[in-house]
């Protein structure tokens, strides 16, 4: 027990300590950087955040404010019997009253309202690398559909010339007919590929611009060459995570006001007060008088309303920490499940960087130049051919997916960034 108390405070007083500023390297993409910025800028869900957030600064002053004063008039006109010669009661009295809570209520109840603006900052910064993320592993899709559509539209070509080939060896009667029939069908299922990829560009496009808040039809420029991002050693990106991730400080936030709330029920068991000071004039007799007034609230039903209240501030105190935990775990797990497939992307990369695609072309070059001399045949450097097709698009698809990996990283790291 002590030992699970002793990192409850360990990781609450993370919240009072600065954040560590890991700098992370600008963009290098400048089609990027410019998406980035555009979306910090216009982004609706961001802006509703900041938005959020400046709406609960203006909650401070608020929370330490005392209740406004109620100032009172009041004028008595008795009448009398005149058989009985008693003299009529006429009076005015105007004076001021004001509510005052216990010393440090208001202490506290700001407190709790700066706790709660610290956690909308927190929410804000979150759905900045939120968007960003998304914005991101948009891209890098959009990256890998135009490759794709660049590698299958130089193979189609080179498969209408192998055709045209095959068709003129036919014609002298080097070759069946099926081989031209074959060649066809892998012109035309590069062609439906193709023809599918551009509707996902299309596709993608759109949710860029309305993640960007443009016109879904406004053109993205991407990049032609994707660079390979490295990343740190998993216990710094866990170390990291701990100091600058916006959605675990933002449950620090909470649990604090949690705690604070607490503080707050325990002390509604003191009592509020009330004075007031009064102006009074009798009209009959021209005389003036003054009256000062001092009450206190009594908190006679404490045993069903603030023991309750103690009750469940406690609870909800304890429900805090449980959700710290639980979003402590998340993102530790969302951290090494990056990691681990950005290092088998980087793996593959390199295997098909340094043996795979370098083996297909050997075999392509040698298949078209026995193809030539009639010692294999047309099938041969066909599947040579779609083999080198398949690992070059797989290439790019591993470098897009040890991006996104990487963008899911940056983002339940809390990776610092220009606009902070």
């Amino acid at each position: 027990m002590r030992g699970y108390k002793s990192f409850i405070f360990t990781l609450i007083s993370l919240f009072f300590i600065p954040a560590l500023i890991y700098a992370r390297p600008a963009c290098k993409d400048p089609n990027l950087a410019l998406l980035i910025q555009k979306a910090l800028q216009c982004n609706p869900q961001i802006q509703a955040a900041r938005h959020r957030w400046l709406a609960s600064r203006s909650a401070i002053p608020q929370a330490s404010s005392l209740p406004d004063p109620m100032i009172e008039y009041e004028y008595r006109n008795v009448p009398v019997d005149p058989e009985m010669e008693e003299i009529p009661v006429k009076e005015s009295m105007y004076g001021v009253r004001q509510e005052i809570p216990f010393p440090g209520k208001l202490v506290v109840r700001r407190k709790i309202a700066r706790l709660q603006s610290e956690k909308m900052c927190f929410e804000y910064h979150a759905s900045c690398r939120m968007v960003i993320s998304q914005l991101k592993k948009m891209y890098y899709s959009l990256y890998f559909a135009n490759k794709s559509v660049e590698i299958l539209q130089k193979n189609k070509d080179i498969l209408v010339q192998m055709e045209k080939v095959v068709r003129a060896n036919y014609v002298v009667g080097k070759v069946p007919q099926q081989d031209i029939f074959r060649s066809q069908v892998e012109i035309s299922r590069n062609q439906m590929r193709i023809i599918i990829l551009c509707q996902e560009k299309a596709t993608l496009a759109a949710e860029i611009n309305k993640l960007l808040n443009c016109p879904l039809e406004t053109p993205v420029r991407v990049s032609c060459i994707l660079a390979i991002t490295p990343i740190c050693d998993l216990c710094q990106l866990y170390h990291q995570m701990e100091h600058c991730s916006p959605q675990f400080h933002g449950q620090l936030a909470q649990v604090e006001k949690n705690r604070k709330a607490i503080q707050l029920s325990q002390l509604d068991y003191l009592p509020d007060f009330e004075i007031g000071a009064y102006r009074i004039k009798d009209h009959a007799m021209d005389t003036e008088g003054s009256r000062v007034m001092l009450g206190a609230t009594v908190p006679l039903y404490f045993a069903t309303k603030q023991n309750y209240a103690v009750r469940q501030a406690s609870f909800e105190y304890a429900a805090g920490v449980d959700d710290l935990f639980t979003t402590r775990q998340n993102l530790l797990f969302q951290i090494k499940n990056s990691v681990l497939q950005a290092e088998r992307n980087l793996d593959l990369i390199h295997l098909l960087q340094t043996t795979i695609i370098p083996q297909g072309r050997l075999t392509w070059s040698s298949a078209q130049a026995s193809y030539g001399v009639g010692k294999v045949d047309f099938f041969t450097v066909l599947n040579s051919l779609l083999t080198l097709q398949e690992n070059e698009i797989e290439l790019h698809r591993e470098i897009t997916e040890h991006e996104k990996a990487v963008a899911q990283i940056e983002e339940v790291t809390g990776m610092c960034y220009e606009f902070e």
